[in-house]
């Protein structure tokens, strides 16, 4: 008797230790609504930064690198800020970094100089950034500054999988904070499989619906780009960028 109270004392630290790291497997962001958000979804959230690869490969990441409806090259440095945006249309390229809203700006082979129109384009690089970045990284956002969780309850994708539904919303942060998510969480994988976008989070209107498919692995991180009418393609996670992709305009 005296051999295993030895042992479980020795062991008990280490008991106590796990479950204080599962507590802190993934802490909210800054301003997150813990008090209005329900455990429940809080738990679904955490089930999904776990199934997409962890807290750890997420922080851990820095350069993520992608193609946005065949249009918008991305390059991001997680860490600084950095942004590269290449837009095929219209033959522009943004240098500019997320924090300060500070860059530069060539369009048709000439580099816009004036003051106004460069602060202009500048935001306008700033909310593609926003809005293609989030229809690849959502999962790892659901706990952000100015985001609620409501749970929803228990439902079915257009494919009749069975899922879990969880509301985000949004209170002064990003560029359409108005806007409303229903995310459906497979009950098996934890994975999102589906997204049914609101622009007004005050009706009932849905948007569109669109799913989630054919997850890859990409570094630490388990990401999709398949959102079927529309294709995040070139997706890469990167230990290091190509020499000058936020500083040069040419490569």
């Amino acid at each position: 008797m005296k051999s295993l109270l030895i042992i479980f004392t020795m062991l008990f630290p280490l008991f106590f230790l796990g479950a204080c790291q599962k507590k802190e497997v993934n802490p909210p962001a800054e301003g997150f609504n813990l008090t209005g958000s329900d455990e429940k979804a809080i738990a679904i959230a955490d089930g999904v930064m776990e199934a997409c690869g962890g807290r750890t490969n997420w922080d851990k990441t820095r350069y993520l690198s992608w193609v946005f409806a065949g249009n918008r090259k991305h390059v991001w440095d997680k860490q600084t800020g950095d942004i590269r945006i290449e837009s095929k249309k219209d033959s522009t390229v943004y240098l500019m970094n997320i924090q300060t809203m500070q860059g530069r700006v060539r369009q048709n082979a000439s580099e816009v100089t004036d003051t106004a129109a460069l602060s202009a384009l500048l935001k306008k690089a700033y909310g593609m950034w926003v809005n293609d970045s989030y229809w690849l990284v959502m999962p790892f956002k659901m706990k952000d500054t100015g985001v609620t969780l409501k749970y929803i309850g228990e439902s079915k994708t257009t494919d009749e999988r069975p899922a879990d539904v969880v509301a985000m919303t949004f209170e002064k942060v990003g560029v359409t904070p108005k806007n409303k998510y229903h995310i459906f969480v497979d009950k098996e994988s934890k994975l999102i499989t589906e997204w049914s976008f609101y622009s007004d989070a005050s009706v009932d209107t849905v948007n569109f619906t669109l799913p989630w498919k054919n997850y890859q692995k990409y570094g630490g991180l388990l990401l999709s780009g398949d959102r079927e009418r529309l294709q995040l393609t070139e997706i890469s996670v990167d230990e290091t960028p190509p020499d000058g992709v936020f500083t040069e305009f040419d490569l």
